[in-house]
């Protein structure tokens, strides 16, 4: 059902590698975000990175190697191109998640849905595209800030 797997943490033992083991048989491609060394939380990703799983470092690696579901004809013109930026278009609900993200600190996502008096499920894809259009990032402990 999916062009690839990815395992973002996973003991030697784990029920992800079971899963990053069929996705291999069809054919998907792994992805695993590297850990601490001393974690045995993180010996699973380890080893699908030894055995060839592309190392995930953040959306953008994952997005490169699926480059051909984004013909060049939807993509915008290049800063190259036309020497501007493309200008970033936000939904409604966007807007109120971006404004409700605070522009000096860490924001909480009690905080931001409390701020933009959305609802949850509704906050959480919205800063999901945040996320994807790089205006806002999540710190660990699902804490937001946008970016500068």
């Amino acid at each position: 059902m999916t062009l690839g797997t990815v395992v973002v943490e996973a003991n030697l033992t784990s029920g992800s590698l079971i899963t990053a083991n069929f996705a291999t048989e069809y054919g998907r491609q792994i992805f695993a975000v590297p850990g601490r060394i001393d974690s045995p939380r993180s010996k699973g990703c380890h080893e699908l990175i030894k055995k060839g799983a592309k190392l995930c470092e953040g959306v953008e690696d994952i997005l490169s190697e699926f480059e051909y579901l984004f013909p060049a004809s939807n993509k915008p013109a290049a800063v190259s191109e036309t020497g501007l930026l493309p200008a970033i278009e936000l939904s409604e609900n966007e807007q109120k998640v971006f404004n409700a993200v605070s522009a000096d600190d860490e924001s909480t996502i009690d905080e931001i849905i409390r701020a933009s008096n959305l609802p949850s499920s509704t906050v959480n894809v919205a800063l999901f595209s945040l996320e994807m259009k790089r205006l806002v990032r999540q710190l660990p402990g699902k804490l937001f800030v946008r970016n500068k």
